[in-house]
C-alpha cells in the first residue's frame, strides 16, 4: 500500500511539472508569437498550429468525447441492471431493454455543444464586443483584410475572451477526471500504465493551450496564470482519487461524474470545430501543408488512443 501511495504521488508530480513546461514554452519564447514573425518564421509557426488545431480535433473526439459515452454508457447500464433487480417481470424488462438504445451520450455531448453556443449567441446578443467578433475589417500589416478567401494576409487570431475561457474550462473538468481516474487505480501496474498514456497526450494538449493563449495575444501574466491553473487541475483529481475510500463511486455519482465529462467533451468540441480550426485554416497559403499538418496531429492522438 506504501509502495502504491508513492507511485501515486509521484505521477501527482510528474502531471504538475510536465503540464507547466510544456504550457509555459510557447509562453516564454517570443519565438512563437506569431504578431512579429515574417516569412518562413511565420509559415512555420502557421504550420505549427494546424498541428496543435489536430491535437485538439483528436483530444476531444478521440478522448475526451471517446471516455465520455463509454462511461455515460456503463453507468447506464449499471442503473438499468440495478431496477432490474428490484423490478421483476417481462414487461420492465421490455421497456429497459428500449431505453438502453437511446443514445442518451450523444445526446449529453451535444447538450454541452449547444450550451456553449448558447452563452456565445447570449453574449453577442448582450454585448457584441464580448464574443470576439467584429464587423469592422481587421488590419494586419497596414493592410485591411476584407475576405478570407482573397490573396492577403489570414486574419489575427480571435481576441474573444469566452472561448479562451470556455477552452480552459473544458480542460480542466476533463484534467481533474484524468486525476481521479489515475488516483483510484488499485494497483501500482495500473497507476503507472495510465499516468503514461495520460502524459502522453496531456503534454502536447497543453502546448497547444499555450500557443493558442499566445496567438490570440493574451498577456504574460494571464496566460501564466491560466496555464498554472490547469496545471493544478489533473493532481487536484488525482488527490481526490486518493482521498476516497471506495474505489467506484456509487451509481448516482458516477453517473454524475460521466455526464459532466459529456458536457465538456461537447463544450472542447464546439471550440475547436468553430475557433480553432476555422482560425488556422482560413489563410489560402499551402491549404495540402496545413490539411497534411492537421491530419498528423489528428494521427498522433489517435494512435495514443491505444493506450489511452
Amino acid at each position: 500500500m506504501e509502495s502504491l501511495l508513492g507511485v501515486k504521488i509521484g505521477c501527482l508530480f510528474a502531471l504538475l511539472v510536465l503540464t507547466l513546461v510544456c504550457g509555459l514554452i510557447p509562453i516564454c519564447f517570443k519565438w512563437f508569437q506569431i504578431d512579429a514573425a515574417t516569412g518562413r518564421h511565420r509559415r512555420v509557426l502557421s504550420l505549427l498550429g494546424c498541428t496543435s488545431a489536430g491535437v485538439f480535433l483528436g483530444a476531444g473526439l478521440m478522448h475526451m468525447t471517446a471516455e465520455a459515452l463509454e462511461g455515460i454508457d456503463s453507468e447506464i447500464q449499471k442503473f438499468k441492471m440495478q431496477n432490474r433487480t428490484e423490478r421483476e417481470g417481462d414487461a420492465s424488462d421490455d421497456a429497459d431493454s428500449a431505453q438502453v438504445e437511446y443514445p442518451y451520450g450523444e445526446l449529453i455531448v451535444s447538450l454541452g455543444f449547444f450550451f456553449i453556443f448558447f452563452l456565445e449567441s447570449l453574449a453577442a446578443q448582450c454585448c457584441p464586443q464580448a464574443a470576439g467578433g467584429s464587423t469592422a475589417p481587421e488590419e494586419w500589416g497596414g493592410t485591411h483584410v476584407l475576405d478570407l478567401h482573397s490573396h492577403g494576409p489570414p486574419p489575427s487570431p480571435s481576441k474573444g475572451p469566452l472561448r479562451a475561457l470556455v477552452l480552459l474550462l473544458s480542460l480542466s473538468l476533463h484534467s481533474v477526471f484524468e486525476g481521479l481516474a489515475v488516483g483510484l487505480q488499485p494497483t501500482v501496474a495500473a497507476t503507472v500504465q495510465l499516468c503514461l498514456a495520460v502524459l502522453a497526450h496531456k503534454g502536447l494538449v497543453v502546448f497547444g493551450v499555450g500557443l493558442r493563449l499566445v496567438q490570440a495575444g493574451t498577456g504574460s501574466r494571464w496566460a501564466t496564470l491560466s496555464i498554472l491553473s490547469l496545471a493544478l487541475m489533473s493532481p487536484t483529481g488525482l488527490v481526490l482519487g486518493l482521498a476516497v475510500t471506495q474505489g467506484d463511486p456509487k451509481g448516482g455519482q458516477g453517473l454524475a461524474q460521466v455526464a459532466l465529462e459529456g458536457v465538456a467533451a461537447g463544450t472542447f468540441l464546439y471550440v475547436t470545430f468553430l475557433e480553432i480550426l476555422p482560425r488556422e485554416l482560413a489563410g489560402p497559403e499551402a491549404p495540402l501543408a496545413k490539411w497534411g499538418c492537421v491530419a498528423a496531429g489528428f494521427a498522433f492522438m489517435a494512435f495514443i488512443a491505444l493506450w489511452a
